[in-house]
């Protein structure tokens, strides 16, 4: 290379010339270059090679190469692209122009280029059209010819602008390399190490090729090679590292001229803008958001962002190159670059677009604060988050979240609802983005009041369930919240709520003819709806359901209005027969009669019934129509009320005699306390007065039936010993054929073919405690039956227990002698003594227990024997001692009785008496029979009397008994 085709010697004339003029001029260059290469363009040497590179590569119209590499201690920059011109070179020998003109995105050799002195004093550009060189031990030669800047340089420790003075290379200076049309070949300072800068270099090396779109690649020598390409918005940078994306919207324009009106001549020549924003993504295109940035403009800045996409735009930059002029021209490009955000957001798939909503942290930095209210501003209006359902993209302002997650959930809600995000968009990843956009978020409750009303068919109310259902089976606050989840019922309504409502697998056709009834549809059947609290139904919870109770119940009344109740029947029977059992209140179902009347099942009778032999004539009872007693089993039939025998009344919680028994009133009263259950048999009044032993054996021949027949205390048995007919007598006037302390005074029951315990169980007597003592009065005082004394003093015994409230004292009784005799000449033994003076045919007795005397006294309202009888004794006797009486002390021996205190008043005779007792004691004749009654009286052993008396009487019966 020789001569110089830039004209430098002009440039530096013009320089030296302004510096003699003015040596302050010198200090001000001076100071300007150091204010750049120390401060506004510290750690930017690559930034400004790259930016050269780029703007000749865009000026020559190829792809931009930049190499790097060190030769002989020099770092040297290769570049293609438009070579060096001289208007280049005045650039660059002018600290405060650049040579763009033009538009392109950066400046040629402009003030930037002063950041090459952070490594060198002595930089050269050499290009296929000449180079050129600049040199501070040159600069300092020249000015050392004037005095005063060498004062000037000397007050500056001999620093001096390098770059204001510009010389042509030399003729010795090599080529540029091949390939490459221009280098900038910087010998490195012995303090900067090459190692480390080269290693800064490979740090920033993607992020050059991102920004600047004319450059395609960059080769740092002994580190790798970067370059990228770019298809469809998608820019793939590789490196020796592997290859990264990133996701790329550019947009451009011209800056209106209000925008330009504040900015410098050349700005206002170039109102060109260009916005680019960028994002990594992965392979699969997903975004990977920035947690933190600067703004490129294009190169970096230290304008810090917090956007997750990084903002690379042509922007008006202060002098510093470090901070964005503010201005109507930045306002304009960032609004610009807002509404550019939203096209970068759409072109991500709908699910990941959030990933991009900036968060809600304090901005890094004012332009970033600016920057990010723009873009939120911009998202909030756009249409770009995509919607439930036909997927169009909605307006954030306008759009609605549900706070539970699921694309199901939200697709059925939007079709009820407008602006329903989609429901991929609806998990906590993505609440952030949300709120910050203000979309609205609908809760649990709101959404359920919003479906509330609307009429949608059973199968989409199940979709929802289902939607629904994972959450809310792990969440019990959303469980809570869904209480009043609607839920379409088998008859057509619609319900606020499940909790109550039966869930069933069967019966669904036939259900829906009855009203009221609380049944999920089944097209609608969920889980769900139980663990919100409906019921798991089967056929007994169907069965057992009021709206079904209540169609039973007033079914009769239906029918015989000319209501078609068969399909209630159909339903009802066919529950029973699944069931198993039936339900008491079930007899109310309408049936149809022999004669095609409808009548409640309970007053109703299988065809050919053994039970229909047994009722009267009169029987209200009909006979159930045979094609409905052929078209189901005898058991769903009986089940549900219709007669094949006598129906069992059980009511384990009653609470009155409201049970349509007979006579229940009666039997209500009779106890002495009120029932807690009624165990009985209904309709007994409805068998004809022949038809009993029949009956009976019906009775006998069912377990239920024999139950309540021995139930304690029971209405059955009770009714049937007063009504029912043992050959035209109750059972209460026959005794049992082995019941002898009954003979005489009831007549043995004939053989009717039925069986003791069931002749015991309706009232056939047993025993006399077991008789009506109004009854065995009656019968005792009956002249025409003949009684043993036995039974009578037995019989008195008996009535002895009776209260004599419950019966009428008798006008004749029956007296020891085993005669009738009117009441009132009669007479009560209380004494045994007294029967020596009272004649047989007035002396009632109730046998050797005295003590019954007085209570059967009261029964027959007749007086004591002792109160109508005076004392017999008229002189005092002999008062002898019982332990004086050797053989009363052996008697008492032998029969283990203790020989009684104090002793005896013996009598040679006692009139009309043996032995008598008084107020004075006891008295006896002498004699061993009277003694004997004494002896047994006043030792409380009155049944021995007559054994004391053979032992006393005879001395070789107490050596036998010995």
């Amino acid at each position: 290379m020789s001569g110089d085709p830039f004209g430098t010697a002009g440039l530096r004339e013009s320089v030296l010339v302004g510096w003699r003029g003015s040596p302050t001029r010198f200090r001000e260059d001076g100071n300007a270059e150091e204010d750049l290469f120390l401060g506004s363009y510290r750690d930017r040497l690559l930034v400004e090679l790259a930016q050269n590179a780029t703007d000749a590569a865009l000026a020559g119209g190829v792809p931009g190469v930049l190499r790097l590499s060190v030769v002989d201690g020099e770092l040297r920059a290769a570049n293609t692209g438009a070579p060096l011109d001289a208007e280049g070179v005045a650039a660059l020998a002018s600290l405060r122009a650049s040579a763009k003109r033009d538009g392109r995105e950066v400046g040629r050799f402009g003030v930037g280029f002063a950041a090459v002195l952070t490594v060198t004093d002595a930089p050269r550009v050499v290009s296929a059209s000449g180079g050129v060189e600049f040199s501070a031990e040159r600069t300092r030669d020249v000015i050392a010819e004037v005095p005063e800047l060498a004062a000037r340089a000397a007050e500056r420790d001999g620093r001096v602008p390098v770059l204001r003075l510009v010389w042509p290379v030399g003729p010795d200076e090599p080529a540029v390399p091949q390939g490459f049309d221009t280098e900038v070949r910087l010998p490195l300072r012995s303090d900067v190490d090459g190692a480390a800068l080269f290693a800064g270099f490979a740090g920033q090396a993607e992020d050059l090729l991102l920004s600047l779109t004319g450059l395609a690649r960059v080769e740092i020598d002994g580190i790798g090679v970067w370059s990228h390409a770019e298809d469809q918005g998608r820019v793939e940078l590789r490196g020796p590292s592997g290859t990264t994306s990133w996701l790329v919207c550019r947009q451009g324009g011209l800056l209106p001229e209000e925008a330009t009106a504040r900015l410098g001549v050349e700005a206002r020549q170039r109102p060109e803008w260009t916005v680019t924003w960028a994002v990594p993504v992965g392979a699969d295109g997903s975004p990977r958001p920035l947690d933190a940035d600067v703004l490129h403009a294009p190169t970096p800045t230290d304008e810090r962002m917090s956007l997750p996409a990084r903002l690379i735009a042509t922007l008006p930059i202060e002098p510093t190159r470090r901070r964005v002029a503010p201005g109507p021209a930045a306002e304009a490009v960032f609004s610009a670059a807002a509404q550019g955000y939203v096209e970068l957001v759409t072109r991500l798939e709908p699910g990941r677009r959030t990933a991009l909503v900036p968060r809600a942290d304090f901005p890094l930095s004012e332009v970033d604060d600016t920057v990010r209210e723009l873009v939120i501003g911009e998202l909030r209006r756009a249409r770009w988050l995509p919607a439930a359902g036909d997927g169009a993209d909605l307006a954030p302002a306008r759009a609605t979240v549900l706070d539970l997650p699921g694309e199901e959930l939200a697709d059925l809600v939007a079709g009820v609802l407008p602006g329903v995000v989609d429901g991929e968009l609806a998990g906590p990843e993505h609440a952030k983005a949300l709120a910050v956009l203000g979309v609205s978020r609908m809760s649990t409750g709101a959404l359920v009041a919003a479906v509330t009303g609307i009429d949608r068919p059973p199968a989409w109310w199940h979709r929802l369930y289902s939607a629904l259902g994972p959450v809310a089976e792990v969440d019990a606050t959303v469980r809570a919240e869904l209480g009043g989840l609607p839920v379409p019922l088998v008859d057509g309504r619609t319900l606020p709520g499940p909790r109550g409502v039966l869930l069933v697998d069967e019966h669904i056709d036939r259900l829906s003819t009855v009203d009221g009834l609380r049944v999920v549809h089944p097209e609608a059947a969920h889980p769900l709806l139980e663990r919100l609290g409906a019921r798991r139904g089967g056929p007994a919870d169907l069965l057992d359901s009021e709206p079904l109770r209540d169609a039973v119940e007033r079914s009769l009344d239906d029918a015989e209005s000319g209501v078609d109740v068969s399909g209630l029947v159909d339903v009802v029977l066919r529950l029973i027969g699944e069931v198993g059992e039936g339900r008491p209140w079930l007899g109310a179902l309408a049936l149809p009669d022999e004669v095609g009347d409808w009548r409640r099942a309970d007053e109703l009778a299988l065809p050919g019934s053994a039970f229909l032999d047994v009722l009267a004539g009169d029987s209200p009872i009909g006979v159930l129509a045979e094609e409905t007693a052929k078209a189901w089993p005898a058991s769903v039939l009986t089940a549900a009320g219709v007669l094949d025998s006598f129906t069992v009344v059980d009511d384990e919680d009653a609470t009155g005699p409201d049970h349509d028994l007979p006579g229940e009133a009666d039997w209500w009263d009779a106890l002495a306390e009120p029932p807690t259950r009624v165990l009985a048999i209904r309709d007994l009044d409805q068998v004809d007065d022949e038809a009993w032993p029949r009956a009976l054996r019906l009775l006998a021949g069912e377990p239920g039936t024999w139950r309540a027949l021995h139930h304690p205390h029971g209405h059955t048995a009770w009714w049937l010993g007063r009504n029912a007919l043992l050959a035209g007598a109750t059972p209460g006037e026959w005794r049992l054929p082995g019941a002898a302390e009954l003979a005489g005074l009831y007549d043995p029951v004939p053989d009717l073919g039925l069986d003791e315990k069931l002749l015991t169980a309706i009232g056939v007597l047993g025993a006399l405690d077991a008789a009506d003592p109004e009854d065995l009065l009656d019968r005792l005082g009956d002249p025409d039956r003949e009684v043993s004394p036995g039974v009578v003093l037995r019989a008195h015994a008996a009535l002895a227990a009776t209260d004599p409230d419950d019966v009428e004292p008798p006008e004749w009784v029956r007296t020891i002698d085993g005669q009738v005799h009117r009441a009132e000449d009669c007479v009560v033994l209380d004494a045994p003594w007294l029967l020596g003076v009272l004649q047989d045919g007035c002396v009632v007795s109730a046998g050797d227990d005295f003590l019954l005397a007085a209570p059967l006294a009261e029964v027959l309202d007749l007086p004591l024997a002792s109160s109508t009888t005076e004392s017999i004794v008229d002189n005092a006797g002999e008062f002898v001692s019982w332990a004086e009486l050797g053989a009363v002390v052996a008697a008492c021996d032998l029969l283990g009785v203790p020989v009684p205190a104090g002793g005896v008043l013996v009598h040679d005779e006692l009139p009309g008496a043996q032995w008598w007792v008084d107020a004075a004691g006891v008295h006896v004749e002498d004699s061993a029979p009277a003694l004997a009654r004494a002896l047994a009286w006043v030792t409380d052993t009155w049944p021995d009397r007559h054994t004391f008396a053979a032992l006393i009487d005879e001395p070789e019966a107490r050596t036998q008994l010995g």
